[in-house]
C-alpha cells in the first residue's frame, strides 16, 4: 500500500472512530464503563466480599472461574512457564456492626481498624448507607449527624471523626426490631454509591480506587485468546487487601508465580503518632496516564517496571511513577511471603482518594488496559471514550385523579431538586400534584398561592398556612481559569454532610454530575474545617478550562445539589435528603386534596368557592426560606392591606430524638405526632394557642407533641404586620443532611392537623 493510500485509510478510520464516539461509546468502552459502574455500585466490605466475587464469576463463568474460601476469584489460561499472576484487589474501607443499641441504633468498627485514611469517619456523618443482611441483600439505613440548628450554646459537641459517636439508623426503636428487620451485629456497612460519568472522560464513585484495577482484568480477559498465550496466565480478583493483603499473600504462597502485575490503587504511607516528618505523599493527578508505584519513585526503574516503561513509550502510552507504600502492612499477621523479583504494581492517579467523592480519569484507565494487552498478548484493543451527555431532570407524574397518599406526594417532592432561588421544578411539582380544579398562581416573589376566599358575609379569621419549597444546595458565581466551579451556598449546613461528596450542577440543558471539592489541607493531621459565613467552595466537574465548561452548557447562576433518593427504613421510618420542608410542602398538598373545591358545608358544595366556617384560608409554598424567609417577607407584603390573623408556619421540628443530641431541648420524638413549635428563633406562639392547637387535635384524634426547638419560621415575616405565628412541624433528625429521617405516621398527623385548623380555627 503507498504512503498516499495508506494516508487515505487512516484518515477514514480516524473519522469514522471520531463518528462513534460522538455518537456512542466504543464497544470496548462501553463494556468497560459498564463493569466498573457494576463493581462500583456493589458494596464489598473486607470479609464480605461474596457477592461481588459472585458478580466477578459470573461474567467469568466462560473461563471456568474458581472462587476459593476467602473469596478470591481466579481464572488460570495457558500452560507451562513463565508463571504470570495479574492480580485486582476488590474490596473497600467500610464498616462492620459491632453492636445494637437498645433503641436500635447499630455500632460500628471500622474496616480497616488502623490506617491512614484522613476524614473517612466525618464523610460518613448524616449519609445513606447500605447495610448488609445474613441473607445476603441489603437494607437502607443513615449515618447519625449532627444537627447544625441544635448546636448553638452547645461547647463540646460529639466529634464526627470518633468511632464512639458513630451510629447506624435503620428505622428501628429497639435492638429486636433491627434484628427483625435484618441488621445484626456483623452487618457490613458501605456508602450508599452511584458512578457517575463527568465532563471530559473523568469518572466519580465512592470506592473507584478499589475497582478500577478489576475493571481493567475483566477487559483483558474480555480480549484475551488462549490459544495465543504464552506460559501460564491467572487472573486474580483478591479479597481483604486492605485489612493486611490477605488475599494476595494467600495466593503467592500457593501458586508461587515468576512474575506479579498488580493493578490497583496507591497506598498511602502509614502515620505513626507522634510522627513530626511529613509523610509521602502523591504527585500525580487524574489524566497522567499509567504509574508505575513504588516507594522511591524518583529511582531508575530496572527489570519489569523498565520493561513496562519501554513498552509503553513504544506504544504512544502515557506512563509515570509516583510514590505509594507497600502492598503489604508492616507487622503483619501472615507469614507475608515475598513478591517473586519480576514484580511491578500499577496504578492511575485519583483525586479525593478513598472519600465519597473519588474521581478517576476514564483516559488513563483505558490506557492501563492497552498496556496490559499489549505486554500480555503483543496486541490492544482500541479504545475510544466520548463524553456522557447530561442527566435528565426527575419528572412528575401524571396529574393524580384521586388524592395520594402523603408517602406518594412525600416521595416525588423529595426526588424534585430546588434550591433557594431556583424553587420552578418544586412550583411545577406541587402543582401537578393538587386536585385538577386547584389553579394556585404564582406571586411576584415566585411563591405558590392558592387561595379559598371567604364567602360573603363571613366572619371568620384570616388564616395562611406557609411551607417553603427550597432546599439548602450551592450557586455556581464563576469559572476558575482552570474549570473548576466556584460556588457560594444557599443555605447552611455541616460541610462533611456535602464537601468531598458528588453533587450536581442544573443547567438548562440538564444535570452534570462532579464533585464538591475538599478544603486545602484536609489530608494533614491537623485539618479543621473552616468557619465563616461567606466562603468560596469549588467543584471538579471534569472540565479543564472555561471554555470547555460552556462547551457543556454550564453557567454562572446555576445551582447546584447533592443527589438524593427516597428511601424507605424499617416501619414507618423513611430517609432522604431535603425533607426540610419537603414534609411541609406534601402536608400542604394533602390538605389541599381533604379540603375540597368548596369545603365550608361538610359533605357537599356549593356555587360560591368559599374556605369552610366563613374562613378565608391561603396556602402559601413559599421560596427562599433558607435564605432568610425572603419569599415569606415578599408574601406578608403583599397581604399588607389585608393583614392575615394567623399563620401557621409549617417547618421542621428539628429533634434531638438521636443519639447524639442532648435531650435538654428539642426532645420530641419520631412517631409520636406533629409537633407545636412552640419556641424556636424566630417566635415564641402564645400559650394559649399552643393549648388550643393541642386540643383540636386530641378532640380530632391527631397525635400531638409541643416544645422548644433550634431555626427559624416563614411565619416570623408576618408578625411586623400584626399576624400571630402559630407555628408547626414534624420531628426530624439529623437536619440539613443527606441522610434526614423522618417517621411517615409524623407527616399523616401534619396533614390532618392543617385540615382540622383550616375546618375550626
Amino acid at each position: 500500500m503507498n504512503r498516499r493510500l495508506r494516508g487515505l485509510v487512516a484518515v477514514h478510520f480516524l473519522l469514522v472512530c471520531f463518528v462513534f464516539g460522538l455518537a456512542q461509546t466504543s464497544g470496548a468502552q462501553t463494556t468497560l464503563v459498564n463493569d466498573l459502574r457494576e463493581l462500583v455500585q456493589t458494596p464489598a466490605v473486607p470479609g464480605y466480599e461474596q457477592q461481588l466475587s459472585a458478580k466477578i464469576a459470573g461474567e467469568l463463568k466462560s473461563f471456568a472461574p474458581k472462587i476459593d474460601a476467602q473469596n478470591n476469584v481466579t481464572v488460570t489460561i495457558g500452560k507451562g512457564t513463565p508463571h504470570r499472576l495479574i492480580v485486582a484487589s476488590i474490596d473497600e474501607p467500610g464498616f462492620v456492626a459491632s453492636g445494637i443499641t437498645s433503641e436500635g441504633y447499630l455500632t460500628l468498627q471500622r474496616l480497616p481498624q488502623a490506617g491512614n485514611l484522613p476524614l473517612f469517619n466525618e464523610l460518613y456523618s448524616a449519609q445513606p448507607v447500605l447495610i448488609g443482611t445474613a441473607q445476603n441483600t441489603w437494607i437502607h439505613g443513615a449515618v447519625a449527624g449532627l444537627s447544625v440548628h441544635l448546636q448553638p450554646q452547645r461547647q463540646h459537641p460529639p466529634a464526627a471523626s470518633d468511632l464512639d459517636n458513630m451510629f447506624v439508623d435503620v428505622g428501628a426503636t429497639t435492638a429486636t426490631e433491627a434484628r427483625a428487620g435484618g441488621a445484626d451485629v456483623l452487618s457490613p456497612v458501605a456508602l450508599e454509591r452511584k458512578f457517575y460519568e463527568m465532563g471530559f472522560g473523568k469518572w466519580t464513585a465512592a470506592a473507584i480506587g478499589d475497582r478500577f484495577g478489576a475493571a481493567v482484568l475483566l477487559e483483558v480477559l474480555r480480549n484475551a485468546d488462549p490459544a495465543n498465550v504464552k506460559g501460564t496466565l491467572t487472573f486474580a480478583f483478591v479479597t481483604q487487601q486492605w485489612v493486611g493483603a490477605r488475599g494476595l499473600q494467600r495466593l503467592l504462597y500457593r501458586l508461587t508465580p515468576d512474575e506479579v502485575i498488580y493493578v490497583g490503587r496507591l497506598v498511602r504511607a502509614p502515620v505513626t503518632p507522634g510522627q513530626r516528618e511529613a509523610a509521602p505523599v502523591f504527585k500525580e493527578s487524574p489524566g497522567s496516564g499509567v504509574l508505575v508505584a513504588s516507594e522511591k519513585p524518583d529511582a531508575e526503574l530496572a527489570g519489569l517496571p523498565a520493561e513496562l516503561k519501554q513498552l509503553a513509550a513504544q506504544n504512544n502510552i502515557p506512563l509515570k511513577t509516583d510514590y505509594s507504600a507497600s502492598l503489604f502492612p508492616r507487622g503483619g499477621y501472615m507469614l507475608q511471603p515475598k513478591m517473586p523479583e519480576r514484580s511491578v504494581h500499577l496504578a492511575v492517579a485519583t483525586s479525593w482518594p478513598s472519600t465519597p467523592g473519588e474521581i478517576v480519569q476514564g483516559h488513563d484507565v483505558m490506557a492501563m488496559t492497552s498496556l496490559l494487552e499489549t505486554y500480555l498478548f503483543g496486541r490492544s484493543k482500541p479504545m475510544e471514550l466520548s463524553g456522557a451527555a447530561p442527566l435528565s431532570e426527575p419528572t412528575v407524574s401524571a396529574k393524580p385523579k384521586a388524592a395520594p397518599s402523603t408517602e406518594e406526594i412525600i416521595k416525588q417532592l423529595i426526588e424534585t431538586y430546588a434550591v433557594s432561588s431556583h424553587e420552578e421544578n418544586m412550583r411545577r411539582a406541587v402543582t401537578q400534584l393538587l386536585p385538577p380544579w386547584a389553579k394556585p398562581e404564582t406571586d411576584n416573589g415566585g411563591n405558590l398561592v392558592l387561595h379559598w376566599p371567604s364567602p360573603k358575609g363571613g366572619s371568620g379569621p384570616r388564616i395562611v398556612v406557609v411551607a417553603h419549597m427550597d432546599e439548602i444546595g450551592y450557586e455556581v458565581r464563576s469559572v476558575a481559569a482552570d474549570g473548576r466551579l466556584e460556588l457560594e451556598s444557599k443555605g447552611g449546613g455541616v460541610l462533611a454532610y456535602f464537601l468531598g461528596h458528588a453533587g450536581l450542577v442544573h443547567s438548562a440543558n440538564g444535570m452534570h454530575p462532579g464533585v464538591l471539592e475538599l478544603p486545602d489541607g484536609w489530608e494533614k493531621l491537623d485539618f479543621q474545617w473552616p468557619r465563616g459565613l461567606r466562603q468560596t467552595f469549588r467543584m471538579d466537574v471534569g472540565a479543564q478550562t472555561p471554555e470547555q465548561v460552556s462547551d457543556m452548557g454550564i453557567k454562572a447562576g446555576d445551582f447546584v445539589t447533592i443527589p438524593k433518593q427516597y428511601h424507605k427504613l424499617l416501619h414507618n421510618f423513611a430517609s432522604a435528603r431535603a425533607f426540610d420542608d419537603r414534609v411541609g410542602c406534601a402536608s400542604l398538598v394533602a390538605a389541599t386534596w381533604a379540603l375540597g373545591q368548596n369545603p365550608n358545608q361538610a359533605g357537599g358544595t356549593t356555587k360560591d368557592s368559599a374556605s369552610p366556617g366563613g374562613r378565608d384560608i391561603t396556602f402559601i409554598w413559599s421560596t427562599r426560606e433558607e435564605l432568610g424567609l425572603e419569599g415569606a417577607a415578599d408574601a406578608a407584603k403583599n397581604m399588607a392591606s389585608e393583614v392575615p390573623d394567623y399563620v401557621f408556619a409549617i417547618d421542621t421540628f428539628v429533634s434531638s430524638d438521636s443519639p447524639l443530641e442532648s435531650k435538654r431541648f428539642g426532645n420530641a420524638i419520631l412517631g409520636h405526632g406533629f409537633v407545636v413549635r412552640a419556641v424556636d428563633n424566630s417566635n415564641i406562639v402564645p400559650r394559649n394557642l399552643t393549648q388550643k392547637v393541642v386540643s383540636i387535635a386530641r378532640s380530632s384524634n391527631v397525635p400531638v407533641q409541643y416544645g422548644v426547638t433550634g431555626g427559624g419560621n416563614d411565619g416570623a415575616a408576618f408578625l411586623l404586620y400584626g399576624s400571630t405565628d402559630v407555628a408547626l412541624g414534624w420531628p426530624l433528625r439529623y437536619s440539613h443532611s443527606p441522610g434526614e429521617v423522618i417517621d411517615l405516621r409524623d407527616l399523616d398527623a401534619l396533614a390532618r392537623i392543617v385540615t382540622a385548623i383550616a375546618r375550626r380555627w
